[in-house]
């Protein structure tokens, strides 16, 4: 990777993290506060404890891509080391869907007269739950490719011995 775009990449990395924490922060004094005009249409509250969960998400999947990029630029991510960060951005996939499908069944008693949109909705829940897929077709190819280093790396020495 070349150096601009690890620098891109961390800079919209770090905008990411520091924005989800201000959001989690004002949502989190909103709810202790006690300053939320519910009108009935739809719980906020729940909303708003959902919206920080998924932001949690986000935030485990930003650092474990920030911890990837930081292996590519040091030539260490054919490692099992490497696995740990893979399986963090699957798990927190994982999570975004799940909260995204609790957003779903709050919303839906409001989506009566349209059940449409309810259907979306888990559609793009479903949606989620495939990228989590392809992230762990790809967590099969590093391991591959892991493998096929390491058998690498056995041949080269014992090429060396034989030499």
């Amino acid at each position: 990777m070349g150096r601009l775009a690890v620098g891109a990449l961390r800079a919209v990395l770090l905008v990411v993290l520091v924005g989800t924490v201000l959001v989690q922060a004002l949502m989190v004094w909103t709810l202790i506060g006690g300053k939320d005009p519910e009108d009935g249409s739809l719980p906020l509250t729940a909303l708003r404890v959902i919206t920080i969960l998924g932001m949690v998400s986000v935030q485990v999947a930003v650092v474990c891509v920030g911890r990837l990029v930081t292996m590519v630029r040091r030539g260490t991510v054919f490692s099992h080391a490497a696995f740990r960060y893979v399986d963090g951005v699957i798990g927190a996939i994982v999570a975004a869907a799940l909260v995204w499908f609790a957003v779903t069944i709050v919303n839906a008693p409001g989506q009566r007269d349209d059940p449409g949109v309810t259907v979306i909705m888990g559609g793009v829940g479903v949606a989620i739950l495939g990228v989590a897929l392809i992230v762990y077709v790809l967590r099969m190819l590093l391991a591959q490719a892991v493998a096929r280093d390491a058998e690498a790396s056995q041949l080269q020495a014992e090429l060396a011995e034989v030499i």
